[in-house]
């Protein structure tokens, strides 16, 4: 029999766009995320995510726990989705990377839209080394961004930069400036009693970035959105999550040292109270409908994970 006390899921948003985007594959839309809302405020109990961690630990977490995250700090997010989440008095996450907000841009949306904005059956990328990629196609466009951003993810950050820019350069293309949330926005999701998480400032890869410029990175996103907030930083997520590929056990402590009292993974699992509060697992799903959501999610509360696929962490007190 399936039990779904004392676990919790929390669930990984990115972008949620006003309408479906082919080029932007894994990401929700707005008549999708609005079904599936609908689906969590009905059947499932939503909760703010340190709230649900407290309450985890407390053993007061009611069946069927649910948190809402989203990663990054893309506009839609408070342009499409908030509105949505209101409508169904849903709390939600938002893990920003401080970095990109007021006019910046993350470098894989700089290949996406340079993917997007390219003229014809082929981008020619010889100039910048990288070859000639087919665009011809919206599928052809899709994985020309894939393979343009897979090949980009695991460069330390100034080299991913500058090659990504070099890329916008060699196609010739003017990209997008109003991607990602502005102040006012986060402004306006805290006053909203939305809760504000970290996520670095540039979104770099903690285990590919040297070790006083990833503390860096981990400190200043927290005093950038306390500043913004005038509130605590409480919640952290990993830039792509993956322990010991992505991050190590060093950047655990440094989030511990920062102060902050949850962080997440990406690990594919529903999180209990033997998890590391500092490495919880999340539940990431593409587009679906409400029923196969259902499913997947019942499905996802008898996924568990021991603590040996997340990396030694402090002690719980």
């Amino acid at each position: 029999m399936l039990t779904t006390r004392g676990r919790l899921l929390i669930l990984t948003y990115h972008r949620v766009c006003p309408e479906q985007d082919t080029l932007i594959t894994g990401n929700a839309h707005a008549v999708g995320f609005r079904r599936q809302m609908q689906l969590l405020a009905r059947a499932f109990n939503v909760l703010p995510l340190v709230e649900a961690v407290e309450r985890m630990h407390a053993g007061t977490l009611p069946s069927r726990a649910v948190c809402i995250t989203f990663d990054d700090g893309y506009a839609d997010n408070a342009e499409v989705a908030a509105p949505i989440l209101a409508d169904y008095g849903l709390p939600a996450t938002f893990f920003i990377a401080t970095g990109f907000l007021d006019g910046g841009r993350m470098w894989n949306d700089t290949l996406i839209e340079t993917v997007r904005a390219a003229q014809g059956a082929e981008l020619d990328l010889t100039a910048v080394g990288s070859g000639r990629f087919p665009i011809g196609s919206p599928a052809a466009r899709a994985a020309t961004a894939n393979e343009l951003i897979g090949r980009c993810k695991y460069l330390e950050p100034a080299e991913r930069l500058a090659r990504v820019e070099g890329v916008a350069q060699a196609a010739g293309v003017s990209l997008p400036r109003d991607l990602m949330m502005r102040s006012d926005h986060v402004r306006a999701l805290h006053a909203a009693g939305m809760e504000i998480g970290a996520h670095t400032v540039s979104h770099p890869i903690l285990s590919a970035t040297f070790p006083a410029r990833a503390e860096e990175e981990i400190v200043a996103s927290r005093d950038r959105l306390a500043a913004i907030t005038c509130a605590a930083v409480r919640a952290f997520a990993y830039p792509n999550g993956k322990p010991g590929v992505d991050y190590r056990s060093e950047h655990v402590e440094m989030v511990r040292r920062a102060g902050f009292t949850v962080a997440v993974s990406t690990v594919w699992a529903a999180a209990e109270a033997a998890h590391d509060r500092l490495q919880l697992p999340r539940i990431g799903f593409a587009e679906t409908s409400r029923i196969v959501l259902g499913l997947k999610l019942l499905r996802a509360f008898s996924e568990r994970t021991s603590t040996a696929r997340v990396l030694p962490g402090y002690a719980e007190p």
